[in-house]
């Protein structure tokens, strides 16, 4: 897929100032190819494809609008295998693993299509003469900026709740891996969409994201991303009052207590931990172990992390890739140095082998003996790096997972469910998790709580963000 183009308005075209930039692959930091740079001028003709094409699919059935989201489901199934390999090349995700990715973004858009008719209006009984109900409408444009950590399924997670309920869309992929999106495209070309439903433009965030954001014609606006960057969208989006729905960053807090089962926890966190690189919002941020089981944690922690086969993606053995840019590779090794300067200990982490100096690697690495007052331990590293504290009785185990600028989610590993549940209620996170961690289509992922976003994302609550509630009131007794 070399130097491919954008898609407004239901056809490929070029940026208009004919400006084009490069896109990467993460494993050996070679150039895959170059896509469009748009500006403003690309974002405002991609905008008004969008609102041409909004009478029409809003006032479509909800029965045809779930017809066509079915079809683009069968699309993503019948191209997985390209999205797969795209996303490993683009960006570093292992093969098994991007494959299932795939096969989820089609999940998003077959929930939605049938959750959406669910998505109804309420009746409000008032006095005898009078009708009073709410219905729901679709939002309007909504502008959507995806997240470079997790490409192919955030653009299902944010194209697929906002088509269902009749909202068209303006998307914005990752410029580092701006391929994967375009891929979509070709998707959407060939589905029941009309044109303009989706349109998907190329180009870094501080000139098309920034002209998406405070464009007078875009309703509505996605993110995900991190916290900072979405302060900037907020402040943006205040110019003409745009609704947001934010997923932003975290620094989630696992709880290791002394009677839980260090096998079971490890094959969860151990696996969120360095699965994507440790590129997952929703992963293990700073670990508090208990002194009894500090040491067998560690030594557990020190065995998964050697089992991990870090290597080319494309590599079918292989279970944790690169990251995704130089860049990144680099703010996660200054963490790691960070924290041994500090005073954490390295007790796992090596330099890479000579056939992965190319890319962008980082190996899996624990940090132990860490305080609450490390930088590793206040901020988000995004990588694959463990981050472990020990706690005793005598610490305030909910104050400290509690001190932290962000309230994305929470990990409890205990052989005592009640006395985990006990933490539920105080935990100030929008989602806890005991000795599990899931996230299907029916839940609801996300939070307003401190800095980690606004709204929710997937279910039916994540669906109703995407609409306006109107009250209709009627006094049919004259």
């Amino acid at each position: 897929m070399q130097n491919p183009k954008m898609f407004i308005g239901g056809e490929w075209v070029d940026a208009l100032s004919g400006k084009t930039f490069t896109t990467l692959n993460p494993s050996t930091g070679e150039e895959i190819g170059r896509v469009p740079l748009a500006d403003a001028a690309d974002v405002d003709r991609a905008v008004k494809a969008a609102r041409a094409a909004f009478p029409a699919w809003s006032r479509k059935t909800q029965a045809e609008r779930s017809k066509a989201l079915v079809r683009v489901a069968a699309l993503i199934r019948e191209h997985a295998e390209e999205l797969a390999l795209m996303e490993g090349m683009e960006h570093g995700t292992p093969y098994r693993d991007a494959f299932g990715v795939a096969m989820g973004a089609a999940d998003k858009f077959e929930y939605c299509a049938g959750t959406a008719p669910t998505l109804m209006g309420q009746h409000i009984p008032v006095k005898d003469g009078t009708l009073s109900y709410l219905q729901r409408e679709p939002a309007g444009v909504v502008g959507f900026i995806i997240p470079w950590n997790l490409p192919t399924i955030m653009t299902a997670v944010k194209l697929a709740p906002a088509l269902a309920v009749g909202n068209t869309c303006v998307l914005k992929p990752p410029s580092i891996n701006s391929m994967i999106g375009l891929k979509f495209a070709e998707i959407f070309a060939q589905s029941a969409l009309p044109p303009g439903a989706v349109n998907i433009i190329t180009g870094p965030g501080g000139s098309a994201g920034t002209a998406l954001v405070t464009h007078p014609g875009v309703d509505m606006i996605g993110f995900t991303g991190s916290s900072e960057s979405g302060k900037r969208i907020l402040a943006d989006a205040a110019g003409t009052c745009k609704k947001c729905v934010m997923e932003l960053g975290g620094n989630n807090p696992v709880i290791i207590m002394e009677d839980a089962d260090l096998d079971a926890s490890l094959k969860v966190l151990g696996w969120r931990q360095f699965n994507n690189s440790g590129q997952h919002c929703s992963g293990p941020g700073r670990y508090y172990v208990h002194e009894k089981v500090y040491d067998a944690f560690i030594e557990k922690y020190v065995a998964y992390a050697g089992a991990v086969a870090v290597g080319n993606p494309a590599d079918r053995s292989v279970t944790m890739g690169p990251l995704v840019s130089r860049e990144h590779q680099a703010k996660v090794e200054g963490y790691i140095r960070k924290g041994v300067e500090e005073g954490a200990r390295l007790v796992f982490g090596a330099d890479k082998p000579a056939a992965l100096a190319g890319g962008f690697f980082v190996m899996p690495t624990i940090l132990a003996d860490c305080t609450h007052d490390m930088t590793v331990a206040r901020e988000e590293i995004f990588g694959p790096v463990a981050v472990l504290l020990k706690y005793t009785d005598r610490d305030d185990i909910v104050a400290l997972a509690n001190d932290s600028p962000f309230g994305l989610c929470a990990h409890v590993w205990t052989g005592d469910i009640a006395r985990g549940m006990k933490l539920v209620n105080d935990l100030h996170v929008g989602s806890v998790f005991i000795n599990c961690q899931m996230l299907t289509n029916e839940q609801p992922w996300g939070t307003s709580i401190k800095e980690s976003g606004i709204g929710k994302e997937g279910s039916l609550h994540g669906m109703a963000e995407f609409t306006d509630l109107k009250l209709v009131c009627i006094n049919y007794d004259v």
